[in-house]
């Protein structure tokens, strides 16, 4: 009201102005009789006019300016895009859906909108000094469309607190830049860079924002511009003036990456006993080294420590006893644990049970638990029940850096192998602060002076210590350390940055359990395996100094030589890229990168996928990736592609590609990619780095020729999948409803309308086809074909909100009905057992009102994508609830009539619905006949529009109509119902993934990519890694070597391929192995037979070029790219003991 108010006045001010001007300022002027009366009212209505025109205005400004979150302070405004290429990408507006919150949410967002404009280079103190512990989670709403995935790791709650902190992150080289990245890819209230220094070329090494032309400048001011651009909906500021502890009661969290200890101990005193406490992270990246400390405050309440649904079971039976014996149905083994809290609901019978209260449990088995309550007195247990856990809140008492530096505590380890190593470095990174601040310069890579100069400081503080003194402080590995002191390496970089993000997002919402307190790593495999000369190690005046100071100029050159293949440009795939970038990998004369994605971009892209920008979205992910990497190092030699990898893509990555490799990087988000992949390296022997995440999860594999296993030796065990019966009858939580409800959707708004299409394009063919099948299947396809053409066809809108209601009908109503009906509450199973015991839940139909908000929106939804399916336009009237529940209630339901003979699907082991019948080849004829009926009465051009679920479109309706689905049914059946967000995350499958478990990923994967294009490296100094950032909990180990398959004198492994050169015959080959001691009596290709022994004719074709065999035998179609073919043959020794022999190549031109 105030912005028309002060729009209305800018506008009507200068008219009032003139009118008194012109008569000298006589006031009197206005009840001077007459014509000044008139002047009096055409001014009322002139301002009125003006006041009605500002309003239209404001509300239109309301939509024409970026919206953004409030924030104290003023906001950086997000330049219009306005790019008609991508126009065409833009969602269509929603028909609004009558949603009681819509008005809720409308009054926030206008309560909190503000616009502001100014630099962003602001004064930090404009942020204002009213902070909560924790983020203020009253914050506008959440942008579901950018943060899916991110959501479905936090939630709402913790995303809203995210939304109202605000974080401080100083010292911008290598890792400060990338633990701001991942705070403003989480949506962070606004992030404040602070440095006093300037960028040097030898910041480029790790800073994927710098470029040459920074080189100068302040590097918290360089910053700013490119971090802006990863979320406009936060606040990016710098701040390049000496910090003062007062300016820290600005933040919820505190980052230091590059402080001393003197300076560090002054702030996190003052964050430790500030009120309320300001969360305090110190981190630092040297070489390859690494430590972090964190300080959450004496008292930190963790509201979730580990981000995981609670567990559940479903009862079987309660004991009166003490201590009662619960036990479970063997649905699903427990996951619960001694000492967990649970929370029963609907047991009948021992109802004191019921009351809500969290009760301990022990002995917790797959099966059972003991509950530590005395139930001899309750009511017997009769049925159901189902158990919870109840998660708790923890509290953590943390130690200031004053008292943790001498009494650190339990450090938290990464890699057993080197459980004695996190000490040694608590001591070296002291020693590396005393010697700088001795010094005032880091140790020089490659001078042993500095080096024992650090190592006689660290031992004199090893010497002052009383209970923790070490008995060897390893002076190998303190010269290591020394020698990469200085360096801020990119992997590290990007390993640390996750870790730190992650702990900052739990000291903003207290998700997830702190890192408690101090972590230090090291990755001193991934030096060179030969001795690197001092002078090697000296700078060269290159963006890659900071490298070239750990591992010398000779392996940089291999770096960047280097011909690498990465697969797939989503999170991991962008997060590598800058990281090669970064690296120089494939940016020399002799080197290129080629990266590859079939996929575009996505709004919910962008709240991982940081190479990407909203303007971007539709265009092709790998095009847009590798210009931005690019544009990172204008060096890096990459190439973009948009085929999927497979066989069906041979022809594009050939042999000649595969075989020029140095190291394949996947960046996959599906198992059977992954598999292809593997093979094609273990086929061409050429080392592979894998790696996935999900959520706070993340996992790598290194995968090496000749020393590790490959990906596909072994595999995680399916996911067990309910059984068919159990999703379409008896479901007994929200994921069968959500189940079901997918595939009801496809099947009547894509499957059914895709079948019509098929009949209506070739009529004879189709109905042949069906003919020929014969089969239930075939009858049912037929069914629903006629079903919808004739019985259910709609031609108005209202018809279509006639077919809504009635399937409202037939799902939550008469399909209840009939199934207890047929299955009465007091049922019994053949042995007598009751037929409704657990799980099974005893249904209930529903009863359709149009008062029911749930109910409504169903059949408006669904109404609107049937009539999309016929191309029936939408009216206006829809979205008014009224009209639109005065439509439905005209609807005309028949009453229902239980059938007695209805065959219902019980059995478990069942794979489909449909039973066959002896008469399905006449009732089939019969369907084609009057289908053919039906199609003599449509237009000769009438075909349907099917609709593919599209999940991540909130304007299309698809969502509400499978939340809706799912919701009605879990009514049914009495299971807690969902919001659409949850309904999305599970019915749309979506994977969490959120950028802090990405960025660690790709840093670990890094750091072994070190060691793989060296190549001189043992599988001892390779590592694999599982990482949970919620836990937190990191861990390492040595890759499983490949199995060795031995004979004679002769030893391989799966990754051995026998290659067979120049041509052979059938003869020669046949000698070949011979000369191995092994007599081969079967030679396959593909699928035929070239060679048996039993077969006498076949030793006509001794003489025969195998090539030429599998033309005229196998009828193969080789490519002109291909340079051999592939047999398998079967061997056995001179003892007739089958001997399983790799694959053999040969090779014909």
């Amino acid at each position: 009201m105030l912005r028309e108010l002060g729009l209305g006045f800018i506008f009507s001010f200068p008219l009032i102005a003139s009118c008194l001007f012109y008569r000298r300022f006589d006031l009197h002027v206005l009840y001077d009789g007459g014509v000044n009366y008139w002047l009096l009212i055409a001014i009322i209505v002139t301002v009125l006019l003006i006041m009605g025109f500002c309003s239209v205005f404001s509300s239109l400004l309301h939509y024409m300016l970026p919206r953004k979150r409030p924030c104290e302070g003023a906001v950086v405004e997000e330049k219009e895009e306005t790019n008609n290429k991508n126009s065409g990408n833009q969602k269509k507006n929603r028909v609004a859906a009558f949603d009681s919150t819509d008005s809720v949410d409308s009054t926030v967002n206008n309560r909190n909108q503000s616009f502001g404009g100014g630099s962003s280079n602001k004064d930090i103190n404009s942020l204002g000094s009213s902070i909560m512990a924790l983020g203020d989670s009253n914050s506008q709403d959440i942008d579901e469309d950018l943060h899916s995935r991110q959501l479905a790791v936090y939630g709402r709650e913790t995303m809203r607190r995210l939304f109202g902190s605000s974080v401080l992150v100083s010292g911008m080289k290598g890792l400060g830049v990338e633990i701001a990245k991942n705070l403003i890819l989480a949506g962070v209230k606004s992030v404040t860079l602070h440095d006093e220094g300037t960028v040097e070329l030898w910041d480029l090494s790790s800073n994927f924002v710098f470029s040459e032309n920074d080189v100068g400048k302040n590097r918290a001011a360089a910053s700013v511009g490119k971090l802006q651009e990863l979320n406009n909906a936060v606040v990016v500021l710098s701040l390049t003036t000496e910090l003062t502890k007062e300016q820290l009661s600005n933040f919820q969290a505190v980052v230091f990456t590059d402080i001393s200890l003197e300076k560090a101990i002054e702030f996190n005193d003052y964050c430790h006993s500030h009120q309320p406490p300001i969360a305090f992270i110190k981190t630092e990246v040297r070489g390859l080294f690494g430590s972090v400390f964190c300080d959450f405050g004496p008292a930190f309440t963790v509201v979730d420590v580990d981000g995981e649904e609670p567990h559940t079971g479903i009862v079987a039976s309660i004991s009166n006893d003490n201590p009662a014996l619960v036990s479970f149905v063997d649905d699903e083994r427990l996951e619960f644990q001694d000492g967990d809290l649970v929370v029963f609901s609907e047991v009948c019978g021992m109802k004191e049970l019921n009351d809500g209260k969290p009760r301990k449990i022990k002995n917790a088995r797959p099966y059972s638990f003991t509950l530590e309550e005395d139930t001899t007195n309750y009511g017997t247990y009769e049925k159901g029940g189902i158990v919870t856990q109840a998660k708790q809140p923890k509290v953590l008492n943390f130690k200031p850096l004053r008292e943790a530096l001498s009494d650190p505590g339990d450090f938290l380890l990464s890699d057993f192998s080197k459980f004695d190593r996190p000490p040694l470095l608590h001591v070296a990174f002291q020693a590396l602060d005393k010697f700088i601040s001795e010094l005032g310069r880091f140790p020089v890579a490659g001078s042993e002076d500095d080096a024992q100069k650090l190592i006689s400081v660290a031992s004199n503080i090893n010497d002052s210590l009383d209970d923790g003194k070490l008995e060897d402080i390893n002076p190998k590995l303190l010269r290591q350390f020394a020698f990469g002191a200085r360096a801020v390496l990119n992997p590290m970089a990007a390993m640390f940055g996750g870790i730190v993000g992650q702990e900052v997002v739990k000291a903003c919402s207290g998700k997830f359990h702190p890192l408690h307190q101090f972590f230090y790593f090291d990755s001193v495999e991934s030096l060179p395996t030969e001795p690197v000369d001092a002078n090697d190690l000296r700078p060269v005046n290159s963006r890659y100094d900071a490298q070239i100071s750990v591992f010398g100029r000779k392996l940089q050159k291999k770096f960047e030589d280097s011909q690498v293949f990465v697969v797939g440009s989503g999170a991991l795939g962008c997060e590598f890229l800058k990281n090669l970038a970064l690296m120089g990998v494939s940016c020399g004369s002799q080197g290129k990168l080629t990266i590859t994605d079939d996929d575009v971009i996505e709004k919910s892209n962008l709240s991982r996928q940081f190479l990407f920008r909203d303007w971007n979205i539709g265009q092709a992910k790998s095009t847009v990736a590798a210009s931005a990497a690019a544009s990172i190092n204008p060096g890096f030699n990459v190439e973009a592609l948009q085929n999927r990898v497979g066989t069906e893509t041979e022809n594009v990555f050939n042999d000649t590609f595969w075989e020029n490799l140095s190291v394949v990087i996947n960046a996959l988000d599906n198992v059977n990619a992954r598999l292809y992949v593997d093979q094609r390296c273990l086929y061409f022997q050429k080392p592979l780095l894998e790696s996935g995440t999900l959520g706070a999860k993340c996992n790598t594999q290194m995968v090496i020729p000749h020393l590790t296993e490959n990906y596909g030796a072994s595999r995680d065990p399916p996911e067990k999948q309910a059984p068919m019966c159990t999703v379409h009858s008896f479901p007994h939580n929200i994921d069968h409803c959500l189940t079901w409800a997918r595939s009801e959707f496809e099947g009547l708004l894509e499957k059914t309308p895709a079948e019509v299409n098929a009949y209506l394009s070739n009529p004879s063919e189709y109905t042949n086809g069906m003919r020929n099948a014969g089969d239930a299947q075939a009858r049912d396809n037929l069914e629903r074909v006629l079903e919808c053409l004739d019985r259910e066809k709609c031609e108005t809108f209202e018809d279509c909100i006639t077919w809504a209601r009635l399937k409202f009908e037939d799902y939550f109503a008469n399909r209840v009905k009939q199934l207890i009906y047929t299955f009465p509450e007091d049922a019994s199973t053949s042995t007598g057992a009751p037929f409704w015991s657990a799980p099974k839940r005893f249904p209930h139909p529903l009863q359709f009102s149009a008062s029911d908000q749930g109910h409504l929106l169903f059949a408006m939804a669904t109404s609107i994508l049937r009539a999309e399916t016929f191309g029936i336009p939408i009216p206006e009237w829809v979205k008014n609830p009224q009209k639109m529940a005065d439509a439905v209630d005209r609807v005309i339901v028949p009453d229902f009539q239980p059938k007695k003979d209805a065959k219902i699907v019980t059995d478990e082991k069942a794979v489909s619905l449909s039973t066959a019948s002896i008469d399905d080849a006449a009732v089939i004829n019969d369907l084609i006949v009057k289908l053919e009926r039906c199609r003599s009465n449509l237009s000769p051009d009438f075909r349907m529009k099917p609709i593919q679920f599209e999940k991540d479109d909130d304007t299309n309706y698809h969502m509400d109509v499978i939340a809706g689905l799912a919701n009605m049914r879990a009514r049914n059946y009495s299971i807690p119902e969902v919001d659409k967000l949850k309904a999305k995350f599970i019915a749309g499958r979506i994977i969490p993934a959120i950028a802090t478990s990405t960025a660690m990923a790709t840093g670990l994967v890094c750091l072994e990519l070190y060691k793989a294009l060296d190549g001189g490296h043992k599988v001892e100094s390779y590592r694999n890694t599982f990482a949970n950032l919620a836990l937190p909990l990191f861990s390492m180990a040595e890759p499983v070597p490949p199995k060795v398959i031995k004979h004679q004198d002769l030893s391989w492994t799966v990754w051995d391929r026998w290659i067979v050169g120049d041509n052979p015959t059938l003869r020669e080959l046949l000698e070949w192995l011979k000369a191995k001691g092994l007599n081969a009596y079967s030679i396959s290709c593909g699928s035929c037979l070239l060679y048996n022994s039993m077969f006498p004719r076949h030793k006509e074709r001794m003489d025969k070029k195998v090539v030429d065999l599998a033309r005229e035998v196998a009828k193969m179609d080789i490519p002109s790219y291909r340079r051999h073919l592939d047999v398998v043959v079967a061997c056995e020794d001179d003892d007739d003991n089958d001997i399983d022999i790799p694959q053999v190549s040969v090779y014909f031109r």
